[in-house]
């Protein structure tokens, strides 16, 4: 399985540290957010990476390289201007491959989250022996968490593994998913669109699953997210 990590926001909130610093870059207990995400995935087995970046990319090819430092094979899509989640995805489709991958936010500290478990989500479902419809087979597996502060009424419902818009109650999108390629099929490469509404498309469709998630996740969004992690008692941050 390949993985995609989306580093090429602007991380207006974080200002003025990403005026110098790409979001990603930014450290949690001395490490970078992205690195932290590189270690766990090459952990898991997942070392074939994508990172897509716009603004201050040059930093993070120059921190990242080719990943071989981490274990990784590290190759880049380079965006002139940031496309947005769906976008990103999209255009960086020629290199992710025909088989379902996994993409995660740049910008999230989920220092636990095991990795291992993303690889067979997306596995075609069967009921008593009889193949699950291609038209109704899951097109994309969501990791939802707790409601954080700055999202309390959530995104998501979830009934046992179907994702759905409507229902109660709602659960936050943590930012890690496993897609099929065949999910953004219709966005022209290049062009600008978001993830959040691809997949209410979808799952208004019913083909969207998913499974909570209640380990440590923050998605670092503020300056003062940021030092509360690196505070000496975190409980964040191991």
């Amino acid at each position: 399985m390949k993985a995609m990590i989306l580093a090429a926001g602007r991380g207006e909130r974080m200002r003025p540290l990403t005026d110098t610093c790409p979001k990603p870059l930014l450290k949690v207990r001395g490490r970078p957010l992205i690195v932290w995400h590189i270690l766990n995935l090459v952990r898991a087995g997942i070392t074939d990476i994508v990172i897509n970046h716009a603004h201050l990319g040059h930093m993070l090819e120059e921190a990242i390289g080719d990943g071989s430092q981490y274990g990784a094979k590290v190759v880049w899509s380079r965006e002139d201007k940031a496309l947005e989640t769906a976008g990103g995805i999209a255009y960086a489709l020629h290199l992710l491959g025909d088989e379902p991958f996994l993409v995660l936010s740049g910008d999230i500290y989920c220092p636990y989250f095991d990795f291992e478990q993303v690889k067979d989500v997306l596995h075609d479902k069967d009921v008593l022996g009889i193949p699950y419809p291609a038209d109704k087979r899951d097109v994309c597996w969501l990791y939802l968490t707790p409601n954080p502060f700055h999202n309390p009424n959530g995104d998501f419902a979830l009934n046992m593994y179907d994702v759905s818009n409507q229902g109660d109650p709602k659960w936050n999108f943590s930012n890690i998913g496993v897609y099929r390629p065949d999910m953004f099929k219709d966005i022209t490469p290049g062009e600008s669109a978001k993830l959040g509404l691809l997949m209410r498309a979808w799952a208004d469709k019913g083909q969207v699953g998913g499974e909570i998630y209640e380990g440590p996740w923050v998605n670092v969004g503020t300056v003062q997210q940021l030092e509360e992690l690196n505070a000496p008692l975190s409980k964040a941050a191991p």
